[in-house]
């Protein structure tokens, strides 16, 4: 018998079908031991010598694997083709080496790289050893996250209480995001206008053009800076006499990109379809893992951890035949395209782009076996990995010159047409316009002014990032691995240290607070270039170019002397240091650009940075407890606070009553006063049998909250009406007959059809929703109460059928099963939480329970 050992029971699942009887196909689920967290599982005085522990979940797994391979003769490792992969394959083994269940026992280990039979058959056939150098690169990377979490997460804790903790990579994306933040909040917009020109020719053909050119100066940006500049510009160029002098056509190509790579994926995943990095990549796991086809489970895509953009020739050759039957040769290339030269800058693995296993297995044939987001992804996938290999798509550019008599000014204007569709009659740019305005037939000669149209703008700043731009730029600067990207964006939104609104990282006021602190105290470690470097020298550790132990060395002696530098600093130190390095991004400043720290309420207290450990971080008075000002960190979020110190009128209520504007407890809310009648409707006044009660102060006004995310000075009339207007029918679903509600809640603006309800990420689209795109969400949404409670519902426990949830607390998010709570570490993201994972949890916790319970025995 031969026992194979992979990550997965979906997996073990599938390739248990595709070998047959001579095979065990187990799963480990996942690692099967870790560092305990405790001081001293990474010891530097031994070589950095790792504590392993086997967690109780895997105990329970581990015994069917030791068991099984006591029976086996041969023992095949195919866990996943990866680092981690790699790293489970070796602690599977060192386990069993330590049972002494090896002896006299071949050890193979196999990788596949799609999980269809055609590959699992190969990779049994084509069996290697362990490769030392991953296993060292992966030891490495785990003791580099221990060492830096352990040792500056308990400095964080007592100089800055409330906070979490901190990890390598984690703390550089939030430096990025909280660098973004400072640009925005220190920004200063910069007027300027643009002038374009209505012409007309005698056919009465019309066609906007802008100045390139106005008395022999090239006009740039910032050309007229303001109205009078603008207004000269005009009166230069109304009177002049133009002509049509120059008209030129020509071909423009647009190639393909190439297939996608992990974070490629999740870039376009996220700006095209919505989804998270984290939900990607649990899409995608399920995907290449097997979906059952007509009782046969298929992997659809071949590995999701990579970054390799190639594509083997058997895969060429099947994409062309398709593209050739299927479009047509003139959408085939006459050669294979190549992408192997636009690799990401820490690419390592040797791995295949992802794709689809097999590209007849079009999206509209195998629609009915995916849910809605598989099949959306499945799309993607297969879209951009088949038009990689399509011919480029063709426009034709036109090009019109107009200039004066006096040729001293010179207006343009383009326009192209789409004339061969290529690549995009698979995979079209839905965030560009591929067809630009058609310019009419024109002839060169006179052409008279018709308008001139000037119109003010102002500079924006660079926008916050979202997943797809946060992913993007920490591929770009070397730093994390495409497969940890959606662990870093989980970790930094469920520590608290940002938020993610309108699919953008807003950093609170804890996340800048921890940031500034790593910035001033350990500005190494979070420096872009040394973190790109250090990564670099994990990379060569693979190739054997660097030993893992000598780059502990290395990171280790300057590291632990900075940590037992600031371990010595107290904390009101650590918060003078903090307020000297966020100067002007919290504190004000006077008209010669110095900082202003005078208490504006006694006069003669200094503001300081405070920070408590369950507010968080504020600006309160050096003269507390006899001045008790305080105001948030953020200069915007205070001058709001104070904006609405007074409540602030937004005009009349459709009932004639007046809209204000306040601030409460619990955050800025419209009230308005109701109508006797209104009252009445709502069923707030219940009449007596025997006596009736004017209606309360109270019960007359009615407040309504702000949705998360809305930014307070955009609430004109118009919008609060719409507010106070919620909920609201958006019309009947054709599919039930039901009404769709709009409506908002604690989590912000949702729609509710009978038992379904569908949230509305967007806030700007609670005021433009129609009821088609009403339809479309409700449709995607699983049936159930959106309760204020349950995040998520994870199905029955295989074991006793009961309900496995997960729940948001009061600290934090938990999953729940009978009356037992397990706590969802910090790095995991709640609402992509795997069944599997919460069972590993749920063991954890009985373990946990069970080792307390013995200990009071042993007391008493």
């Amino acid at each position: 018998m031969n026992l194979v050992i992979v990550e997965s029971p979906a997996k073990a699942k599938t390739i248990n079908k595709y070998l047959g009887n001579n095979y065990t196909v187990l799963a480990s689920y996942g690692h099967i031991r870790d560092l305990p967290s405790k001081n001293g599982s990474v010891d530097p005085d031994q070589n950095f010598k790792m504590e392993w522990e086997v967690d109780s979940f895997s105990k329970k797994y581990l015994k069917e694997i030791t068991d099984a391979a006591k029976d086996s003769s041969k023992i095949i490792l195919a866990t996943d083709p990866d680092r981690e992969g790699e790293a489970i394959a070796w602690h599977v083994k060192e386990y069993l080496n330590e049972k002494k269940l090896l002896k006299d026992k071949e050890v193979e280990r196999v990788v596949f790289n799609e999980i269809t039979k055609k590959a699992v058959t190969y990779g049994i056939e084509n069996p290697r050893q362990i490769e030392p150098l991953l296993v060292d690169a992966y030891m490495a990377r785990r003791a580099l996250d221990y060492l830096v979490g352990f040792n500056i997460s308990p400095i964080l804790w007592t100089k800055l209480p409330g906070s979490k903790s901190a990890g390598r990579v984690q703390s550089v994306a939030l430096k990025l995001i909280t660098e973004r933040e400072h640009e925005i909040e220190s920004f200063n917009p910069e007027e300027f206008w643009t002038l374009t020109v209505n012409f007309q020719d005698n056919k009465k053909n019309s066609i906007s053009a802008s100045i390139s050119q106005l008395d022999g100066n090239k006009v740039e940006k910032f050309s007229f800076r303001n109205k009078a500049e603008i207004d000269k510009a005009i009166e230069n160029i109304k009177d002049k006499k133009f002509d049509i002098t120059d008209i030129t056509s020509k071909v423009v190509n647009r190639n393909p990109s190439g297939p996608f790579t992990t974070s490629t994926l999740q870039q376009v995943a996220s700006s095209r379809l919505g989804f998270g990095a984290s939900r990607t990549m649990q899409i995608a796991q399920r995907l290449y893992q097997g979906i059952e086809i007509d009782g046969e489970t298929i992997g659809l895509i071949t590995y999701m951890r990579t970054d390799g953009t190639n594509l083997s020739a058997d895969t060429i050759t099947d994409f062309r035949d398709y593209i050739k039957n299927k479009y047509g040769k003139e959408y085939l290339p006459d050669s294979s395209l190549n992408y192997s030269g636009k690799k990401a800058k820490n690419a390592q693995e040797a791995h295949e782009a992802i794709r689809p296993t097999d590209i007849s297995r079009s999206p509209e044939t195998i629609k009915k076996y995916l849910s809605v987001d598989q099949q959306k992804l499945y799309n993607l996938i297969w879209s951009r990995a088949l038009s990689s290999q399509m011919e480029t798509a063709k426009f034709d550019r036109s090009t019109i010159t107009i200039t004066s008599k006096d040729e001293s000014t010179i207006c343009k204007t383009s326009g192209s047409v789409l004339k061969f569709d290529g690549y995009l009659k698979v995979f079209p740019n839905p965030s560009k316009d591929d067809v630009e305005a058609i310019l009419p037939e024109m002839s060169k000669g006179p052409i008279n002014i018709e308008a001139l149209i000037d119109e003010q703008h102002f500079t924006q700043p660079s926008p916050r990032y979202s997943e797809a731009s946060l992913v993007k730029k920490l591929e770009e600067l070397g730093i994390g691995r495409p497969s940890t990207y959606a662990s870093i964006i989980s970790t930094i939104a469920n520590r608290g240290y940002a938020e993610i609104l309108n699919k953008r990282f807003f950093p609170t006021d804890r996340g800048k607070l921890i940031s500034a602190f790593l910035e001033k105290l350990f500005s190494k470690y979070v420096d872009y270039n040394f973190t790109a470097n250090l990564e670099e020298q994990l990379d060569e550790i693979t190739t054997g170019k660097e030993s893992w132990v000598k780059v502990l060395e290395m990171f280790w002696k300057d590291f632990n002397n900075n940590v037992s530098e600031v371990k010595e600093k107290r904390t009101r130190e650590v918060l003078d240091l903090l307020n000297d390095s966020l100067g002007t991004l919290i504190f004000d400043k006077d008209a010669n650009g110095k900082v202003v720290r005078k208490c504006q309420l006694c006069d003669s207290g200094s503001l300081s940075l405070k920070n408590s450990f369950r507010g968080g971080a504020f600006i309160g008075c050096s003269n507390y407890p006899e001045c008790k000002f305080t105001r948030p960190l953020s200069k915007a979020k205070a001058a709001a606070q104070s904006q609405l110190a007074e409540p602030k009128f937004i005009g009349k209520h459709e009932n004639g009553n007046d809209i204000y504007l306040k601030n409460g407890r619990f955050g800025p809310y419209l009230q308005y006063e109701k109508k006797l009648e209104e009252i009445k409707e709502d069923k707030v006044i219940k009449k007596k049998k025997t006596k009736k009660k004017k209606a309360d102060v109270n019960e007359l006004l009615k407040n309504v909250s702000i949705p998360k995310g809305l930014e307070l000075q955009s609430i004109d009339l118009e919008k609060a009406q719409f507010l106070c207007s919620l909920p609201k029918s958006l019309g009947i679903n054709p599919e039930n007959q039901k009404d769709i509600t709009l409506n908002t809640g604690r989590f912000g603006p949702y729609l509710k059809c009978e038992n379904k309800s569908a949230r509305i990420e967007n806030i700007e689209e609670l005021f433009s929703i129609g009821l088609n795109r009403a339809i479309t969400l409700i449709a995607e949404a699983k049936p159930g109460r959106m309760s204020a409670s349950i995040i998520k519902d994870l199905g029955e426990h295989p074991e006793d059928k009961k309900p496995v949830r997960v729940m948001k607390g009061q600290y934090g998010p938990y999953i729940k099963y009978k009356s037992l709570n397990a706590t969802i570490p910090e790095e995991k993201d709640p609402t992509e939480l795997t069944m599997e994972e919460a069972l590993i949890l749920i063991e954890k916790r009985k373990e946990y329970d069970k080792n307390k319970k013995s200990k009071k025995k042993k007391k008493k």
